[in-house]
């Protein structure tokens, strides 16, 4: 019984090695699927050549504007794909428009408004964590209010700019702000020094007679600029032996109310708050809230006559 167990277990086991043996030798064939046939592209109508036309036109300039992107266009299949998934998808359907919405705003967010926040931020003591601030922005379009309400967070974010703006400014520039106001004080104090109620201050140094420049005309000025230490940061010299010509209201308004309180001929010592220059703004050498002081000689109006020049005329038309 024994022998016979064994021997039926051997044929068994015989048998399964043989099948497989069998399957192993037994060709497996292959069923190709047959390849639809594309008919060549080919340009068979006016229409055609017109529309391929443009295509091709439509592309000046865009591989400077990928560059100007970041975009590497060594990878160039890659942007002709994701072209290719976009111009065959139905826009119509408000699913695909939704979908390809929201990519081109993260693509904004993430390459324009988040660095500008950043560089704005820059100094203080706070900075944009980038998964954080896409969160808000998610939770803010899904109607989450487990932190704020949109109202409310706008507010705070505001709140808290402009406090980080208020704390970096006085730290870099304070010094400077205090520096101008204690300068046009004292100066103040000096002889010859008019102090006017906007804060301006002026000192004559030649008294013009002539025609008093009104906001609309075109002045001719040679000037000189300096910050309250004496560096020289601008001069009508460094453009050419000619006076500068501008409208008294193209300048900084400390210039605008000096220009159209001087006769033509006058040269005054103009001294002016931050306030009346470039305020918070920095201009080369000009840091924020900086007090400068200008030598401006005012030559005079363009298209008015000097007044010998109508003297004159008027003895010519007497001997007559």
């Amino acid at each position: 019984m024994k022998k016979s167990l064994i021997l039926a277990l051997a044929l068994v086991a015989g048998a399964s090695l043989s099948t497989v043996d069998a399957a192993k030798k037994k060709k497996v064939v292959k069923i190709e699927k047959e390849q639809p046939v594309v008919a060549p592209f080919q340009l068979l109508s006016s229409s055609d050549s017109l529309s391929y036309t443009a295509g091709m036109g439509s592309t000046m300039g865009l591989i400077n504007y990928l560059l100007e992107q970041k975009v590497d266009t060594a990878y160039m299949a890659d942007f002709v794909r994701g072209f290719q998934e976009t111009v065959t998808q139905n826009t119509d359907d408000p699913k695909v428009k939704a979908y390809l919405m929201g990519t081109t705003i993260a693509q904004q967010l993430r390459e324009r408004m988040l660095p500008g926040l950043k560089k704005e931020l820059e100094g203080s003591a706070d900075s944009v964590i980038d998964n954080t601030f896409y969160k808000g922005f998610v939770d803010a379009l899904m109607q989450d209010t487990t932190f704020y309400k949109v109202n409310d967070a706008e507010m705070y974010f505001r709140a808290k700019l402009q406090a980080n703006q208020a704390e970096k400014e006085e730290r870099l520039y304070g010094a400077n702000r205090e520096a101008g106001r204690n300068f046009l004080a004292e100066n103040a104090k000096k002889d010859g020094v008019i102090t006017l109620p906007s804060g301006l201050q002026y000192k004559v140094l030649t008294q013009g007679n002539g025609a008093v420049p009104t906001t609309s005309d075109k002045v001719q000025v040679h000037y000189e600029g300096r910050l309250i230490d004496g560096t020289v940061f601008d001069a009508s010299k460094n453009h050419g032996d000619e006076p500068t010509e501008f409208r008294p209201t193209d300048v900084i308004k400390g210039w605008t109310e000096a220009l159209t309180m001087m006769p033509v001929g006058s040269k005054w010592q103009v001294y002016i708050p931050f306030e009346l220059a470039y305020g918070k703004r920095e201009a080369g050498q000009i840091k924020p809230y900086s007090a400068l002081i200008f030598d401006i000689e005012l030559v005079g109006i363009v298209g008015d006559k000097p007044e010998a020049a109508k003297n004159t005329k008027t003895k010519k038309k007497a001997k007559k």
